[in-house]
């Protein structure tokens, strides 16, 4: 099964007040576990980033000036993406700028039910509890030390470990070599025959007697002597 974990970084909250697109970042998931297989491209707003933006990814509109635009990567982000699921934090806010960005390029726009929304799914499985990816990544200790800026690729790779985790997949502690090389064998153990004592004291008359009617009912005894 292939999934994809999907992030981006904008100028802003919303795409009708005319914020773009500056940032996209995909890992594939192969039945649930990242690959090497991962999408990352800076993208041309063709416009500023506000200073409350740039505190929180650190791209500067200077930075974007000479990436490309969105129709010049459209293509091979469709392609990495494909038909398979899509696996995003807040699915609503990314998904409203990718189809704002598809639609301007005259491409249609990603369905919404090919996403799986990581926030909900922590807001069902803890209720009242904080649902962002910081919040998680403290939930799971995930190492999150390196996220000073926000990035997509980094917080695809942060969001996969959080996603494996909200669906039960990963088990802590669980190391077969830990376990094999700190856990006791048991002792291995046989079962000793009951020793026989040898009986001390003579036949009885009767007892002889009875051994020899035994014996006459057997043909060619051996303890016949």
């Amino acid at each position: 099964m292939r999934e994809i974990v999907l992030d981006t970084e904008t100028t802003g909250l919303d795409p009708k007040s005319g914020h773009r697109i500056i940032e996209i970042g995909c890992i594939e998931l192969i039945n649930h576990v990242p690959t090497d297989d991962t999408y990352w491209r800076y993208v041309n707003p063709e416009r500023d980033v506000p200073d409350e933006a740039f505190a929180i990814h650190g791209l500067s509109g200077k930075f974007l000036s000479n990436k490309p635009v969105f129709s010049d990567i459209v293509d091979t982000f469709m392609d990495f993406i494909a038909n398979d699921p899509l696996i995003i934090h807040n699915a609503d806010f990314d998904l409203s700028f990718i189809n704002f960005e598809l639609v301007a390029v005259g491409r249609a726009e990603l369905k919404r039910d090919r996403a799986v929304d990581t926030m909900i799914m922590a807001r069902e499985k803890y209720p009242g509890s904080p649902a962002s990816l910081d919040a998680l990544c403290k939930r799971f200790d995930i190492d999150n030390s390196h996220r000073s800026f926000h990035g997509a690729l980094k917080d695809a790779r942060l969001l996969a470990d959080v996603y494996l985790e909200l669906i039960g997949g990963r088990q802590h502690g669980f190391d077969l070599e830990k376990i094999s090389q700190s856990s006791p064998v048991p002792p291995i153990t046989t079962r000793e025959k009951p020793v026989q004592i040898s009986r001390s004291r003579p036949l009885t008359r009767k007892e002889i007697i009875n051994h020899k009617k035994f014996l006459k009912k057997i043909s060619s005894p051996i303890w016949d002597s």
